[in-house]
Formats: C-alpha cells, sequence, structure tokens
C-alpha cells in the first residue's frame, strides 16, 4: 500500500486533508481569480491540455464557461441540499422529496439519539460529503463529528471554482436512508440540456467492486460511451418502471437552465428527487472514448 493511499483510507490521513482544505478554500480564491484557477483546474484535469473559454465547443470546456458566466440566484438555490426542495415543492413535486430529520450549522447541535438507528448526514453545500449510517451503534461519533465539522469550514467553491457554491450557508442535512429493490439505491442522472433531458447515466454496483457507468438515451437505447470508465454493454438493465415519469419531471426541472443534470430515484414503486448537479465532476473531460466530449458538447446550445 502506497503512503497516498494509506493516508486516504486512514481517518487521521482524510481528516488532515479536509482540513487543508478548510485553508485552501479560504486562501486561494484571493491568491488566484476565477477565470486563471478554471484555466488551471482544466489543465490539472485533461494531462495538460489548455481550455478554449472564446469558443467552447466540447462538453468539458462548455461547463468552464458555464463556470464563469452562468452565476445567477436559482442556480445556488438549486445545489443546495436544503434550499432546493423549495424550489422542487413550487414546481409541484413536493411529493418527491426524501424524508429530512434535521438540518444543522453548528455540529454541537446534531444530537445521534434522536435520529433512527439508519439514515444519511450529507454536507448541504458540498459535493460527495457524505455518511451513510446503517447502525448509528457501529459508529465512531467522535470522528465522524469532526470529520463533519471541518466540512462546515470548507466552501468546495475554491477548487474547481464552482461559482453556484461560493456564497452558499455551510450546513449538514440528516436524511431518511433508502435503499431500492436492487438491495443498492441506483441514481438515475439525467443530463438536460437548454430545458430538455437528453440522456441518461445509471451507475451501479458502486460498492461490490463491480462498478459499471452505463449512459441510456431516452428511449432506453444503451449509448455507446461512458465517463471516466468504459461503458459495459454486458451489463442488462432493464427499463425502469417509472422511467416515463422521471423523464417528465427531469424535463420540468431543467426548463430554466442551459445544462443541469436531474438525479432521481426509484424506490417501492415511486420515484424520489436525488439532487441538481450543474457541473457533474467539475467539469473534467472524462468521456470514454474522448471525442464523446465534443459530440455530447454539440447537444447544448450556449447561449452567451
Amino acid at each position: 500500500m502506497s503512503v497516498t493511499t494509506f493516508i486516504k483510507r486512514n481517518f487521521w490521513g482524510k481528516y488532515a486533508i479536509s482540513l487543508l482544505h478548510c485553508v485552501e478554500s479560504w486562501l486561494m480564491p484571493r491568491l488566484i481569480n476565477d477565470e486563471k484557477a478554471v484555466i488551471r483546474y482544466y489543465k490539472k484535469k485533461s494531462g495538460g491540455k489548455i481550455v478554449d473559454l472564446k469558443n467552447p465547443k466540447k462538453f468539458s470546456e462548455k461547463l468552464q464557461w458555464y463556470k464563469l458566466h452562468a452565476d445567477f440566484p436559482l442556480m445556488q438555490q438549486c445545489a443546495d441540499k436544503v434550499a432546493v426542495r423549495d424550489y422542487i415543492a413550487e414546481n409541484g413535486y413536493a411529493h418527491l422529496l426524501n424524508e429530512q430529520y434535521g438540518v444543522y450549522s453548528n455540529i454541537n447541535e446534531l444530537d445521534i439519539s434522536e435520529l433512527p438507528d439508519r439514515f444519511v448526514l450529507k454536507a448541504a453545500h458540498g459535493s460527495g460529503q457524505n455518511v451513510i449510517v446503517t447502525s448509528k451503534t457501529d459508529v465512531n461519533w467522535r470522528e465522524t463529528k469532526m470529520m463533519l465539522s471541518s466540512w462546515l469550514h470548507q466552501n468546495i467553491y475554491w477548487s474547481g471554482r464552482e461559482t453556484v457554491y461560493r456564497d452558499m450557508p455551510r450546513r449538514i442535512v440528516a436524511e431518511k436512508f433508502l435503499e431500492d429493490e436492487t438491495g443498492e439505491l441506483r441514481d438515475y442522472k439525467f443530463f438536460c440540456f437548454n430545458g430538455k433531458p437528453a440522456f441518461m447515466q445509471l451507475e451501479i454496483g458502486r460498492f461490490n467492486g463491480e462498478n459499471t457507468r452505463n449512459f441510456y438515451d431516452m428511449d432506453w437505447n444503451l449509448m455507446p460511451f461512458g465517463k471516466e470508465i468504459p461503458h459495459n454493454p454486458r451489463v442488462i438493465v432493464e427499463r425502469p418502471q417509472k422511467f416515463d415519469e422521471m423523464k417528465k419531471i427531469a424535463a420540468d426541472l431543467c426548463k430554466p437552465f442551459q445544462f443541469v443534470r436531474v438525479d432521481l430515484y426509484q424506490v417501492g414503486g415511486k420515484v424520489l428527487f436525488g439532487e441538481l448537479t450543474f457541473f457533474p465532476a467539475g467539469g473534467a473531460p472524462d468521456f470514454v472514448p474522448a471525442e464523446y466530449d465534443e459530440i455530447v458538447g454539440n447537444m447544448w446550445e450556449l447561449r452567451k
């Protein structure tokens, strides 16, 4: 095991990295302006390529442009895992919202005894900052609360300059634990361009070592590309029972935006809302094969 791997798997290593991010999230925006940071970020994620911000053609380039030019309040509201609930309700979909047990601006407000045995903790102002609790008696709550507290001191805007996070309130939210009929929680991610869903990402097997990330068009045909990892045509997934309903929901929720990814679940025969994402993977050029970065980019008519 490498030193880097050991650090990332060890609590104190992960905690030290999180504290470093707290410092960087305060310092870096003061040292480097947004455009320079975006150019630098893209170069790092693309293996040295220069992003074209004047005439972006690739999906990844358009997302970088989007970071710099599409900063309006509705996007920030909808990226916030607490505030987005008002947007969902206003559009007639309050029944899709997962149950929330509590919202905490200070980790001292989090009383584990008030929560059920299984639940999920999320940073409402972050991405990928989740604690999945399947048995609260098995959790080291001292370490977990230390990590949660560090998240409350982070502004994830600093790294890739995802502007929707810049002025977002920092909160931890406790939600109901969800599991679908497959024994996991399949996430149906609809990529929507100019107010219409174009295709959907389905990721399965994330926690059993057999991760598959396939894409389907709006008629449930497998598409010939992957993201970060190649698509796998050997994995056959039946069209979800509620796929047509999910398409309609995605179409309704994406209307105000040039681009947004609408994430939904199907649990117990019902559709539930996941989140709205404006910069998947920070806009890294990660389609496989690489030419699909431009093919997908052509689906987005950029409004400058």
